[in-house]
């Protein structure tokens, strides 16, 4: 499964957005800082209230804005390692974030290389391109795993709900239903389905 020509069109089409809105939420595929903030508060249930300080995987972290929304809430990061395949959001990233007090880890890697408490990812898997679905099935299986070894604690990930009316070619879709009967019988006996608020997606959180 070569997925390198996909990859390198996910990694063109976020700097493009970058160089285009600047350090937005519409550089990273979300419509509004609104709705960026809902999906992370979703992905940010893994975190127990009461944590103690935690490190963090973001797997398609782009400029950072997840790391901002955790330090927003108050919560005490140690590390943050994120992860993107577009090196002008890497770049934005360590200027925007070169004031956080934590260890900073920024890395051009398809591939989950550090063990942190939690890993996060949002959206990253949403555009596919030229890939058919079932080889973007089998790299997100593949992801997952990879983040289910490099998670101590949980990790938790959305992606687009087949539950719509309608479907963008170039994007992919996934059953809820799958997804989280895969998680349940590979990863945990704690796993979260959280497909009740007004986006068309879901999100599944797995603790560990």
């Amino acid at each position: 499964m070569d997925l390198s020509k996909p990859l390198s069109r996910i990694s063109a089409l976020y700097s493009d957005n970058l160089e285009r809105n600047g350090p937005v939420s519409t550089a990273v595929g979300w419509n509004t800082p609104e709705s960026q903030r809902l999906r992370f508060e979703k992905l940010t249930s893994v975190v127990e209230a009461d944590a103690a300080p935690f490190s963090v995987n973001d797997y398609g972290c782009g400029y950072g804005a997840h790391l901002d929304h955790l330090l927003e809430r108050g919560m005490r990061v140690s590390a943050y390692h994120g992860y993107d395949l577009s090196e002008k959001m890497l770049d934005t990233a360590r200027a925007r974030l070169a004031g956080f007090q934590g260890e900073l880890d920024l890395r051009q890697s398809a591939t989950v290389e550090t063990e942190a408490d939690y890993t996060f990812v949002s959206g990253t898997f949403n555009v596919r391109f030229e890939a058919s679905e079932e080889e973007w099935k089998r790299f997100i299986l593949a992801k997952l795993d990879e983040m289910h070894r490099q998670s101590r604690k949980g990790f938790a990930f959305n992606l687009l709900s087949t539950y719509v009316d309608w479907q963008e070619p170039h994007l992919f879709y996934g059953d809820p239903l799958f997804w989280f009967d895969h998680c349940k019988r590979n990863y945990s006996r704690k796993v979260s389905l959280l497909h009740d608020y007004p986006l068309y997606e879901w999100t599944i959180v797995v603790r560990i």
